[in-house]
């Protein structure tokens, strides 16, 4: 009987694994797309700037 539980166990620790796994991979992901958005939001915040300020000297 002891066999059924350990295998009952393994089974239950591999379930629990995968998801704790998939929960770790969705987080560090969003946190990976957070960090290229706010690069990317920066450079086109910079450029925009740049081109508003060319336009007032051209004034």
């Amino acid at each position: 009987m002891s066999t059924v539980w350990s295998i009952v166990g393994a089974i239950i620790a591999i379930i629990i694994a995968w998801w704790v796994v998939n929960v770790a991979f969705s987080i560090v992901w969003f946190l990976v797309k957070a960090v290229i958005v706010v690069v990317v939001a920066a450079i086109i915040f910079g450029l925009i700037k740049q081109a508003l300020k060319s336009k007032d000297k051209q004034r």
